[in-house]
C-alpha cells in the first residue's frame, strides 16, 4: 500500500514538473520587430522617443534613425500591439505612421522638435 502511494506521489510530482517545464517553453517571450515612420527631426526627438517608449509595457528595445525618421521597435506581442506603440509615440507628440501626434503633446515639444518649424521646411 505504501509503495502504491509513493508511486502516485512520484508520478504527481513528475507530472507537475513536466507541465511547468513545457508550459514555460510554450510561453517563452518571442520578440517581434516593427518599423514606424515618425515625424522626429533632431537628436532631442530621438532621445524623447527612445526614452519615452522604454517604459511602455512589452517594449524591449527602441532605436530611432533621425535621418530616415524611422523608429525600429522590438516588442513582445503578448504584451503590446503595433497600434498601442503608435499611440504611445503619438502621446509623446510625434506622428507614427498614419497616427497623428497628440495635439497637446505636440504643443509642449521644444521648437526644434516641431515638424512645422521653419528650419525643417
Amino acid at each position: 500500500m505504501k509503495k502504491k502511494m509513493m508511486f502516485k506521489r512520484t508520478l504527481l510530482v513528475m507530472g507537475v514538473f513536466l507541465f511547468a517545464t513545457f508550459s514555460g517553453f510554450s510561453m517563452a517571450e518571442k520578440n517581434v520587430e516593427i518599423k514606424i515612420k515618425t515625424s522626429a527631426v533632431c537628436g532631442m526627438c530621438k532621445d524623447r522617443i527612445e526614452q519615452g517608449l522604454a517604459f511602455e509595457k512589452g517594449i524591449k528595445d527602441v532605436s530611432l534613425d533621425v535621418e530616415t525618421k524611422i523608429a525600429t521597435v522590438k516588442y513582445n506581442p503578448a504584451k503590446t500591439t503595433p497600434d498601442e506603440i503608435r499611440k504611445a509615440i503619438s502621446k509623446l507628440g510625434y506622428d507614427a505612421d498614419e497616427v497623428l501626434a497628440d495635439k497637446k503633446a505636440y504643443e509642449k515639444l521644444p521648437a526644434c522638435c516641431k515638424k512645422d518649424a521653419p528650419e525643417h521646411k
